[in-house]
């Protein structure tokens, strides 16, 4: 390790400040371009020790665990990073992408995320000598910290910090890390336990009477089973009532998913039959139903069901029909897509490059493409680019506040 001061350049694609140094790029946590940092080199990773020259764009992080020192969260990499530069990196993410593969569609402005609108986290916990620990990893390590305060999450999420806390102790009898999916609903906190050896009968008694005796908790689930439902967690996709399974998908904020959900919608405009790919619980499919007949095809049977569920149960809906069917291994072929005027995909980081293929040689008109990741959202456009669709527009929507990840939603046509 040596230590020297070194002068930011640019923001990586993690959010990470990056300096040139004489055997290749160093890169610096926390550091932004322009500034002159005083920094204890290990390999190409700087650890900031001190700043000499701060950055204008530098601004005060509103969360109390952000920060270079030992106890810093490892969730968020951008509070200290000013607004209007902030959007601007996560613009660039997308527009960098789609220009990695050789494309320059028109890419809008970015969709804002604001504090205190992420309705879904997931948490740790795990009992120490000392105390038990109920967080976040901090930064670069599997180490928990507790949590006190985090202002990207919902108030509602934040202010059932201690029930959680009392639910996780109940929990835990050993020194096992648990993982909490939390899940604000419409009716209460769905969480969604993983990391647990089998409950015995006087233990889940015990944690049966723990919830009982907090409120807000709707349903509490271990290892993929339901342990007690107070309420039935519901969530409303675009005026349709879902009940997600455990530990099921769900777009993170409310605000995004609803800018998602417009997009995507005045893509597909007036096309009359829609095939809906990894369509989860029924985000987009449940929407598009006002309008058109809608095939729903998602792998996760618990997803599919509650997305079939909800249709069955709402009035006002154009037929809405479902396939259970891993698109990785068996994507929908030439011969089945023919039969829809649009399609809307949305699938998980890893993006649907076997699917693609099959809809580049379609004749599908209209295609609505969601993702969570631009690198391989470039990657799949650019298959159906090369089969004869254009891209009339990308919008990038920043869904994870001080993240280094955003969303995207593209129109195509051919």
């Amino acid at each position: 390790m040596s230590t020297l001061t070194v002068t930011i350049d640019r923001l990586g694609s993690q959010g990470h400040g990056i300096a040139e140094g004489s055997n290749g790029p160093i890169y610096v946590p926390y550091a932004l371009p322009g500034e002159s940092v005083a920094i204890a080199r290990n390999g190409d990773h700087g650890t900031i020790m001190s700043i000499a020259v701060p950055s204008p764009d530098r601004v005060k992080p509103p969360c109390r665990h952000f920060g270079p020192d030992s106890d810093a969260c490892g969730g968020c990499v951008l509070q200290h990073l000013a607004d209007s530069p902030y959007h601007s990196f996560k613009r660039d993410l997308v527009v960098h992408a789609m220009r990695s593969r050789g494309m320059e569609p028109p890419v809008r402005d970015l969709v804002i995320c604001r504090p205190g609108e992420r309705r879904r986290v997931v948490l740790s916990a795990r009992q120490t000598e000392k105390e038990f620990l109920l967080g976040y990893n901090r930064a670069e390590t599997n180490h928990i910290f507790n949590v006190v305060e985090c202002p990207i999450s919902s108030p509602g999420i934040v202010g059932q910090l201690d029930a959680i806390r009392a639910i996780a102790k109940s929990l835990v009898t050993g020194s096992e890390i648990i993982r909490i999916a939390v899940l604000e609903t419409l009716v209460g906190l769905d969480l969604a336990v993983d990391g647990l050896k089998p409950l015995g009968e006087k233990h889940r008694r015990s944690v049966t009477e723990t919830v009982l005796s907090l409120r807000g908790i709707a349903r509490l689930s271990v290892n993929g089973e339901i342990l007690i439902e107070p309420q039935k967690p519901k969530v409303d996709f675009g005026g349709v009532t879902v009940t997600p399974p455990p530990a099921g998908f769900v777009q993170a904020t409310k605000p995004a998913e609803e800018a998602m959900a417009e997009l995507v919608l005045a893509h597909v405009g007036k096309s009359k039959r829609v095939i809906d790919l990894f369509a989860g619980s029924g985000t987009f499919s449940l929407r598009l139903a006002r309008r058109a007949k809608v095939h729903a095809v998602e792998g996760d049977d618990k997803a599919i069901r509650a997305l079939d569920t909800a249709a069955r149960n709402t009035q006002g809906l154009k037929p809405v029909t479902v396939e259970k069917r891993d698109l990785f291994r068996r994507p929908m072929i030439v011969s089945e897509l023919k039969n829809f005027d649009a399609v809307v995909f949305d699938p998980p980081r890893a993006g649907a490059e076997a699917q693609m293929r099959e809809l580049a040689r379609s004749s599908v008109k209209t295609v609505a493409a969601v993702s969570c990741n631009p690198v391989t959202l470039a990657r799949d456009l650019k298959i159906l680019v090369d089969g004869g669709y254009q891209i009339k527009e990308v919008t990038p929507i920043d869904q994870f506040l001080w993240s280094p990840h955003v969303e995207a939603v593209a129109l195509l046509v051919r």
